[in-house]
């Protein structure tokens, strides 16, 4: 199946799609996310998401839900099941469609590095984990479940994991991409 997945990003790495996909990531990281982090903050400073807290042990994380308050959770919680379902759709094609077009010139066909253009499926797959936790911890506050946000806190730190080393692959590329002045490698 990844097998099936990396050869899908190879086919599908054309220019003019990863700029669109390049321009709906600068759109949301740029100005949705942070416009929903401004929204979510009101008048208190230090308000935070929970997927963007890295290492945050239960008590910190029960301490945000509590801050952010009646309006905050159920306004938090539908941008988890809305705005962070589709952007991390939108990054899994862009990072992976741009690891893809600059190891496809960075990288012969049988070099096995040529497989990590998968890496940005691991981010996916845990964001989409990420997010499920977060909603119901949200949804069951005040009660505080330690082992879920155990859970969170893990699922965070392995989803930054995988999108820290999407991104290290992005610059690797870049580096093997212009040894060979963008050229397709056979």
């Amino acid at each position: 199946m990844l097998k099936n997945i990396s050869e899908r990003f190879y086919q599908w790495n054309k220019g003019w799609l990863i700029f669109i996909l390049f321009l709906l990531d600068a759109f949301f990281s740029g100005f949705l996310l942070p416009l929903v982090q401004a929204l979510m903050q009101g008048d208190q400073g230090g308000i935070q998401p929970l997927d963007l807290m890295l290492f945050a042990t239960p008590g910190k994380i029960f301490g945000m839900i509590e801050r952010y308050g009646e309006y905050g959770r159920p306004f938090y919680r539908g941008v988890e099941l809305t705005v962070d379902i589709i952007y991390p759709i939108v990054y899994l094609f862009f990072f992976g469609l741009l690891i893809s077009w600059l190891f496809q010139r960075g990288f012969a066909s049988s070099s096995p590095m040529r497989k990590f253009n998968i890496m940005p499926l691991g981010a996916w797959f845990f964001d989409l984990l990420e997010n499920i936790v977060i909603v119901i911890l949200l949804s069951v506050f005040p009660s505080q479940p330690t082992a879920l946000a155990w859970i969170l806190a893990l699922l965070s730190t392995v989803k930054w994991f995988f999108a820290g080393s999407s991104i290290l692959l992005i610059l690797i590329g870049l580096i093997a991409a212009s040894k060979n002045r963008f050229k397709a490698q056979n």
